[in-house]
């Protein structure tokens, strides 16, 4: 590496904590993007959180790359707030699929809905259409954006809003943590940002179709997701990685000359 290139330190995520403990939504992510690391990027399901936040790096201009896991069964629905978000912001949202020999091994071995079938099974599925296309997207990324709050379950409420995500070695950063689902909404109306229509039927948290469904007055935000399980299991693999305050890590940038 170049002598003017020298290795960029990262600041210990208890101060980056505390720079975001006040800040808003856009300036977490300006603080982000501020880093210098060689790449930041953002993962998009199409739901309600992760509209806004695409929102923010779109209309501000962010350096901070957009894309998406295509499962292959989303909701019609969620693939119309895709397009209309291609249409709105005028920007790429880059798309990463399963591979297809993983998919066409399950399908032959076990069918198109072994998910329901166990708790082993259903993550099988998760693995292959969600969580190994996402070790190919974060493969490289120093920093990793997620639409994730801590009201969304009882496993995210002990999250941190900045982690180290041991796992895919990076910096993992949920801009919108401490937000409520109403100020969402609020957000989401103020600035007329496409959402997807299945939330006004129930849908809080959307995933793929076969296993979600809209939740009933009461239920926990989560409930709708892998419904037929025990609460403590609705995690598909995205988050559930090994997470934690350190080290703190130390990224070489790309030379600028």
């Amino acid at each position: 590496m170049p002598a003017a290139s020298a290795a960029l330190a990262v600041p210990q995520l208890d101060d980056l904590r505390l720079q975001l403990t006040q800040a808003t939504a856009l300036e977490r992510l300006r603080l982000v993007a501020s880093l210098h690391l060689t790449s930041a990027v953002f993962s998009t399901s199409f739901g309600l959180e992760d509209q806004i936040i695409t929102h923010l790096i779109f209309e501000f201009d962010l350096p901070i790359r957009v894309f998406t896991l295509d499962t292959g069964r989303n909701f019609q629905e969620t693939y119309a707030t895709w397009n209309k978000t291609l249409l709105r912001y005028q920007k790429p949202i880059e798309v990463f699929a399963p591979r297809q020999d993983s998919v066409q091994t399950l399908l032959l071995e076990k069918g198109p809905n072994s998910f329901y079938e166990s708790v082993e099974n259903r993550k099988e599925c998760c693995y292959i259409r969600k969580v190994e296309p996402l070790n190919r997207a974060l493969a490289g990324q120093h920093a990793w954006v997620t639409g994730i709050r801590a009201e969304q379950s009882q496993n995210r409420q002990t999250m941190e809003p900045v982690e180290w995500d041991a796992a895919h070695n990076l910096i993992k950063v949920h801009p919108l943590f401490d937000w409520t689902w109403d100020e969402a909404v609020a957000f989401t109306q103020e600035h007329g940002i496409p959402v997807n229509t299945l939330h006004k039927q129930g849908f809080v948290s959307i995933g793929c179709a076969p296993c979600t469904r809209a939740i009933k007055p009461g239920e926990d935000f989560r409930a709708g997701r892998w419904w037929w399980e025990d609460l403590s299991a609705k995690e598909c693999g995205l988050h559930a990685t090994a997470v934690h305050n350190g080290p703190d890590p130390v990224v070489e940038p790309v030379p600028t000359h």
